[in-house]
Protein backbone atom coordinates (compact mmCIF):
# COMPACT_ATOMS: atom_id res chain seq x y z
CA UNK A 1 0.00 0.00 0.00
CA UNK A 2 0.80 3.47 -0.65
CA UNK A 3 0.21 6.19 2.06
CA UNK A 4 -0.40 9.70 0.50
CA UNK A 5 0.46 12.82 2.31
CA UNK A 6 -0.43 16.23 2.91
CA UNK A 7 2.36 18.59 4.56
CA UNK A 8 0.18 21.51 5.56
CA UNK A 9 3.20 24.47 6.44
CA UNK A 10 6.07 24.67 4.38
CA UNK A 11 8.84 26.75 6.71
CA UNK A 12 12.00 24.63 7.50
CA UNK A 13 9.74 21.83 9.49
CA UNK A 14 7.62 21.29 6.80
CA UNK A 15 10.59 21.72 3.62
CA UNK A 16 11.83 18.99 5.75
CA UNK A 17 8.82 16.72 5.97
CA UNK A 18 8.64 16.58 1.86
CA UNK A 19 12.58 15.17 1.73
CA UNK A 20 12.28 12.46 4.22
CA UNK A 21 8.87 11.35 3.15
CA UNK A 22 9.89 10.71 -0.20
CA UNK A 23 12.70 8.15 1.27
CA UNK A 24 10.29 6.05 2.47
CA UNK A 25 8.87 3.67 -0.54
CA UNK A 26 5.46 3.06 0.81
CA UNK A 27 4.87 6.98 1.08
CA UNK A 28 4.15 9.52 -1.57
CA UNK A 29 3.80 13.34 -1.13
CA UNK A 30 0.83 14.44 -2.80
CA UNK A 31 0.25 17.96 -2.07
CA UNK A 32 1.91 20.80 0.11
CA UNK A 33 -0.24 23.58 1.70
CA UNK A 34 0.77 27.26 2.90
CA UNK A 35 -1.22 30.40 2.98
CA UNK A 36 1.59 32.29 1.65
CA UNK A 37 0.99 31.80 -2.35
CA UNK A 38 4.01 33.39 -3.63
CA UNK A 39 6.20 31.54 -0.97
CA UNK A 40 4.20 28.67 -1.84
CA UNK A 41 4.89 28.61 -5.30
CA UNK A 42 9.19 28.88 -4.81
CA UNK A 43 8.80 26.14 -2.30
CA UNK A 44 7.01 23.91 -4.64
CA UNK A 45 9.42 24.34 -7.70
CA UNK A 46 12.10 24.18 -5.21
CA UNK A 47 10.83 20.81 -4.28
CA UNK A 48 9.24 20.09 -7.57
CA UNK A 49 5.50 19.38 -5.73
CA UNK A 50 2.83 19.74 -8.40
CA UNK A 51 -0.39 19.91 -6.24
CA UNK A 52 -0.06 23.41 -3.80
CA UNK A 53 -2.92 25.01 -1.76
CA UNK A 54 -2.84 28.72 0.37
CA UNK A 55 -6.32 26.64 1.99
CA UNK A 56 -5.32 23.01 3.85
CA UNK A 57 -9.72 22.65 3.46
CA UNK A 58 -9.38 23.14 -0.14
CA UNK A 59 -6.39 20.27 -0.18
CA UNK A 60 -8.84 17.77 2.22
CA UNK A 61 -11.54 18.26 -0.10
CA UNK A 62 -9.53 17.61 -3.57
CA UNK A 63 -6.77 15.46 -2.71
CA UNK A 64 -7.10 12.01 -1.82
CA UNK A 65 -4.50 11.79 1.12
CA UNK A 66 -4.58 9.27 4.04
CA UNK A 67 -2.22 11.36 6.31
CA UNK A 68 -1.95 15.23 7.09
CA UNK A 69 0.92 16.15 8.59
CA UNK A 70 1.17 19.50 10.42
CA UNK A 71 4.11 21.90 10.20
CA UNK A 72 2.24 25.76 11.13
CA UNK A 73 2.97 27.62 13.49
CA UNK A 74 1.84 26.62 16.79
CA UNK A 75 -1.66 28.24 17.05
CA UNK A 76 -2.90 26.89 14.05
CA UNK A 77 -2.36 23.35 15.18
CA UNK A 78 -5.75 22.77 16.36
CA UNK A 79 -8.13 23.95 13.72
CA UNK A 80 -6.45 21.97 10.87
CA UNK A 81 -5.89 19.14 13.50
CA UNK A 82 -9.56 18.62 13.93
CA UNK A 83 -10.62 19.62 10.03
CA UNK A 84 -8.16 16.49 9.15
CA UNK A 85 -9.74 14.21 11.81
CA UNK A 86 -13.11 15.44 10.66
CA UNK A 87 -12.28 14.75 7.01
CA UNK A 88 -10.88 10.81 8.06
CA UNK A 89 -7.22 11.34 7.94
CA UNK A 90 -4.54 10.27 10.42
CA UNK A 91 -2.41 13.60 11.77
CA UNK A 92 1.11 13.86 12.45
CA UNK A 93 1.70 16.87 14.14
CA UNK A 94 4.66 19.18 14.94
CA UNK A 95 5.08 19.73 19.31
CA UNK A 96 3.79 21.30 20.46
CA UNK A 97 0.17 19.80 20.18
CA UNK A 98 -1.35 22.58 20.96
CA UNK A 99 -0.65 26.33 23.12
CA UNK A 100 -4.60 26.54 23.91
CA UNK A 101 -5.90 23.13 26.53
CA UNK A 102 -9.18 23.81 25.91
CA UNK A 103 -8.18 23.11 22.08
CA UNK A 104 -5.97 19.81 23.29
CA UNK A 105 -9.22 18.87 24.92
CA UNK A 106 -11.19 19.25 21.50
CA UNK A 107 -8.34 17.21 19.69
CA UNK A 108 -8.51 14.27 22.49
CA UNK A 109 -12.42 13.99 22.03
CA UNK A 110 -11.96 13.84 17.98
CA UNK A 111 -9.35 11.45 17.91
CA UNK A 112 -11.20 9.23 20.27
CA UNK A 113 -14.31 9.44 18.54
CA UNK A 114 -13.09 8.51 15.05
CA UNK A 115 -10.67 6.39 15.43
CA UNK A 116 -7.66 8.02 13.71
CA UNK A 117 -4.22 7.49 14.42
CA UNK A 118 -2.54 10.61 16.06
CA UNK A 119 1.02 11.57 16.70
CA UNK A 120 2.74 14.44 18.09
CA UNK A 121 6.11 14.76 16.70
CA UNK A 122 7.72 14.74 20.03
CA UNK A 123 11.01 13.40 18.20
CA UNK A 124 13.61 13.60 20.88
CA UNK A 125 11.82 10.48 21.93
CA UNK A 126 13.91 8.71 19.28
CA UNK A 127 16.93 9.70 19.78
CA UNK A 128 19.28 6.66 21.49
CA UNK A 129 20.75 8.30 24.23
CA UNK A 130 17.35 9.67 25.44
CA UNK A 131 15.93 6.09 24.78
CA UNK A 132 18.61 5.15 26.92
CA UNK A 133 17.98 7.15 30.09
CA UNK A 134 13.99 6.03 29.62
CA UNK A 135 15.14 2.14 29.68
CA UNK A 136 17.37 2.54 33.06
CA UNK A 137 14.80 4.53 34.71
CA UNK A 138 12.57 1.57 33.89
CA UNK A 139 14.85 -0.88 34.66
CA UNK A 140 15.28 0.53 38.15
CA UNK A 141 19.09 2.17 37.76
CA UNK A 142 18.83 5.28 39.68
CA UNK A 143 16.25 4.18 41.76
CA UNK A 144 13.23 6.56 42.36
CA UNK A 145 13.77 9.64 40.29
CA UNK A 146 13.40 12.52 43.00
CA UNK A 147 14.32 15.87 40.81
CA UNK A 148 15.50 16.99 37.22
CA UNK A 149 17.20 19.81 35.52
CA UNK A 150 16.47 20.51 31.82
CA UNK A 151 17.48 23.86 29.71
CA UNK A 152 17.46 24.49 26.18
CA UNK A 153 18.82 27.51 24.69
CA UNK A 154 18.79 28.67 21.03
CA UNK A 155 20.66 32.05 19.34
CA UNK A 156 18.57 35.07 19.02
CA UNK A 157 18.60 34.74 14.94
CA UNK A 158 16.04 31.85 15.57
CA UNK A 159 12.95 33.86 16.84
CA UNK A 160 13.86 37.24 14.75
CA UNK A 161 14.67 35.64 11.44
CA UNK A 162 13.96 31.87 11.57
CA UNK A 163 10.48 32.30 12.97
CA UNK A 164 8.31 35.11 11.23
CA UNK A 165 5.17 34.34 14.12
CA UNK A 166 7.92 34.24 16.91
CA UNK A 167 5.57 36.41 18.71
CA UNK A 168 2.43 34.02 18.48
CA UNK A 169 4.62 31.29 21.03
CA UNK A 170 7.67 31.68 23.63
CA UNK A 171 11.09 29.64 24.49
CA UNK A 172 9.07 27.57 26.56
CA UNK A 173 6.49 26.56 23.90
CA UNK A 174 9.35 26.39 21.31
CA UNK A 175 11.89 24.77 23.47
CA UNK A 176 10.76 23.14 26.80
CA UNK A 177 8.30 21.26 25.38
CA UNK A 178 10.45 18.75 23.86
CA UNK A 179 11.96 18.45 27.51
CA UNK A 180 8.76 18.17 29.77
CA UNK A 181 7.93 15.68 27.26
CA UNK A 182 10.82 13.77 27.87
CA UNK A 183 11.06 14.20 31.43
CA UNK A 184 7.22 12.79 31.83
CA UNK A 185 7.93 9.98 30.03
CA UNK A 186 11.11 9.08 31.87
CA UNK A 187 9.01 9.19 35.34
CA UNK A 188 6.01 8.12 34.32
CA UNK A 189 4.03 10.78 35.85
CA UNK A 190 2.02 14.09 35.01
CA UNK A 191 2.28 17.54 35.96
CA UNK A 192 0.87 18.62 39.55
CA UNK A 193 1.55 22.25 40.28
CA UNK A 194 4.39 25.43 38.20
CA UNK A 195 5.94 28.34 39.44
CA UNK A 196 7.15 30.24 36.56
CA UNK A 197 9.20 33.41 36.34
CA UNK A 198 10.01 35.04 33.11
CA UNK A 199 12.05 37.89 32.02
CA UNK A 200 10.71 40.69 28.31
CA UNK A 201 13.54 42.81 27.08
CA UNK A 202 15.85 42.21 24.65
CA UNK A 203 13.15 41.48 21.75
CA UNK A 204 10.57 43.63 22.98
CA UNK A 205 13.47 45.87 22.14
CA UNK A 206 13.13 44.52 18.79
CA UNK A 207 9.71 44.26 17.91
CA UNK A 208 8.32 40.48 18.94
CA UNK A 209 6.21 41.02 21.92
CA UNK A 210 7.34 37.48 23.60
CA UNK A 211 9.41 36.24 26.39
CA UNK A 212 13.59 36.04 26.19
CA UNK A 213 13.60 33.34 28.74
CA UNK A 214 11.49 31.44 30.84
CA UNK A 215 11.94 29.35 33.96
CA UNK A 216 9.56 27.04 35.45
CA UNK A 217 9.81 24.87 38.61
CA UNK A 218 7.73 21.77 37.99
CA UNK A 219 6.40 19.48 40.72
CA UNK A 220 4.96 15.88 39.39
CA UNK A 221 2.09 14.24 40.81
CA UNK A 222 4.60 11.46 41.87
CA UNK A 223 6.66 13.87 43.77
CA UNK A 224 9.39 14.92 41.51
CA UNK A 225 10.20 18.18 40.46
CA UNK A 226 11.90 19.72 37.63
CA UNK A 227 13.45 23.38 36.62
CA UNK A 228 12.66 23.75 32.96
CA UNK A 229 14.78 26.82 31.71
CA UNK A 230 14.55 27.82 28.18
CA UNK A 231 15.96 30.95 26.53
CA UNK A 232 16.35 32.24 22.62
CA UNK A 233 18.36 35.27 22.63
CA UNK A 234 21.65 33.77 22.93
CA UNK A 235 24.22 35.55 20.90
CA UNK A 236 24.55 34.47 16.55
CA UNK A 237 27.90 33.65 17.44
CA UNK A 238 26.59 31.14 20.02
CA UNK A 239 28.37 27.27 18.34
CA UNK A 240 25.10 25.32 19.07
CA UNK A 241 21.54 25.30 17.95
CA UNK A 242 20.00 24.38 20.26
CA UNK A 243 22.33 24.28 23.28
CA UNK A 244 20.56 21.51 25.49
CA UNK A 245 21.06 19.71 28.87
CA UNK A 246 19.54 17.72 30.78
CA UNK A 247 20.22 16.06 34.78
CA UNK A 248 17.92 13.15 36.83
CA UNK A 249 19.02 12.62 40.27
CA UNK A 250 17.48 9.62 41.47
CA UNK A 251 17.82 7.53 45.33
CA UNK A 252 19.89 5.38 43.50
CA UNK A 253 21.99 7.12 40.89
CA UNK A 254 22.09 10.04 38.61
CA UNK A 255 22.31 10.93 34.31
CA UNK A 256 23.36 13.86 32.38
CA UNK A 257 23.06 14.79 29.08
CA UNK A 258 24.56 17.56 27.57
CA UNK A 259 24.57 17.36 23.69
CA UNK A 260 27.60 19.00 23.18
CA UNK A 261 29.48 15.86 24.36
CA UNK A 262 27.98 14.01 21.67
CA UNK A 263 28.58 16.21 19.13
CA UNK A 264 31.26 17.09 16.66
CA UNK A 265 33.02 20.07 17.39
CA UNK A 266 34.23 22.08 13.80
CA UNK A 267 36.48 24.99 13.55
CA UNK A 268 36.36 27.32 10.60
CA UNK A 269 37.56 30.65 9.70
CA UNK A 270 34.69 31.73 10.05
CA UNK A 271 33.14 29.94 13.21
CA UNK A 272 33.64 27.28 15.83
CA UNK A 273 30.26 25.20 15.97
CA UNK A 274 28.68 21.56 16.83
CA UNK A 275 27.00 20.69 13.56
CA UNK A 276 23.66 19.22 14.13
CA UNK A 277 23.16 15.77 12.99
CA UNK A 278 21.10 13.83 15.78
CA UNK A 279 17.72 14.80 14.34
CA UNK A 280 17.58 14.98 10.60
CA UNK A 281 20.82 14.23 8.40
CA UNK A 282 21.33 13.43 4.65
CA UNK A 283 24.14 9.99 4.70
CA UNK A 284 24.35 8.66 1.06
CA UNK A 285 20.67 8.84 -0.12
CA UNK A 286 18.78 8.48 2.90
CA UNK A 287 17.92 11.00 6.06
CA UNK A 288 18.61 9.60 9.38
CA UNK A 289 17.89 10.93 12.70
CA UNK A 290 15.44 11.20 15.09
CA UNK A 291 12.86 13.33 12.64
CA UNK A 292 13.28 10.05 10.16
CA UNK A 293 12.58 8.44 12.71
CA UNK A 294 9.75 9.59 14.32
CA UNK A 295 7.91 10.06 11.21
CA UNK A 296 8.60 5.96 9.99
CA UNK A 297 6.99 5.05 13.27
CA UNK A 298 3.89 6.43 12.51
CA UNK A 299 3.55 4.72 9.37
CA UNK A 300 3.85 1.63 11.15
CA UNK A 301 1.36 2.71 13.58
CA UNK A 302 -0.89 2.81 10.66
CA UNK A 303 -0.13 -0.52 9.22
CA UNK A 304 0.01 -2.34 12.49
CA UNK A 305 -3.16 -0.71 13.75
CA UNK A 306 -1.54 0.43 17.18
CA UNK A 307 -1.39 3.54 19.19
CA UNK A 308 1.45 5.89 18.52
CA UNK A 309 4.67 5.73 20.52
CA UNK A 310 3.97 9.58 21.25
CA UNK A 311 -0.31 10.31 21.57
CA UNK A 312 -2.74 13.31 21.80
CA UNK A 313 -3.08 12.06 25.28
CA UNK A 314 0.81 12.79 25.65
CA UNK A 315 0.88 16.32 23.49
CA UNK A 316 -2.04 17.24 25.44
CA UNK A 317 -0.32 16.43 29.29
CA UNK A 318 2.56 18.61 27.75
CA UNK A 319 -0.06 21.68 26.77
CA UNK A 320 -1.08 21.15 30.29
CA UNK A 321 2.30 21.87 32.06
CA UNK A 322 2.85 25.02 29.56
CA UNK A 323 -0.36 26.45 29.88
CA UNK A 324 0.13 26.26 33.51
CA UNK A 325 3.51 27.80 32.99
CA UNK A 326 2.32 30.77 31.32
CA UNK A 327 -0.60 31.53 33.69
CA UNK A 328 1.91 31.62 36.37
CA UNK A 329 4.12 33.80 34.58
CA UNK A 330 0.91 36.08 34.15
CA UNK A 331 -0.22 35.87 37.98
CA UNK A 332 3.39 35.37 39.81
CA UNK A 333 2.15 32.78 41.48
CA UNK A 334 2.37 28.61 41.78
CA UNK A 335 -0.35 27.42 39.74
CA UNK A 336 -1.75 23.98 39.33
CA UNK A 337 -1.69 22.03 36.04
CA UNK A 338 -5.29 21.30 35.05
Amino acid sequence: MTYRVGVIGTGIMGKNAVHVWRRHPEVEVVAICSRTLENLRAVARELKVQNYYTDHRELLDKEQVDIVHINTPDSAHCEISLDALQAGKHVLVEKPMTVNLAEADEIVRAVKNTGLKYQVSFNHRWLSVYHKVYSDIQAGKLGQCLLGYAKKNNPIKVPTEWIPWAAETTPAWFLSSHDIDLVRWWVGSDGAEVYATGIKKVLVERGIDTYDAIQAQVRFKNGFFATFESCWIYANTSPYTPDSYMEIIGSKGHVFLDRKAEAIEMATQEAYSYPRTFLNYKVFDRWVGALPACMYSFIDAIKEDREPYVTANDGRAVTAILDAVHRSLASGKPEYVN
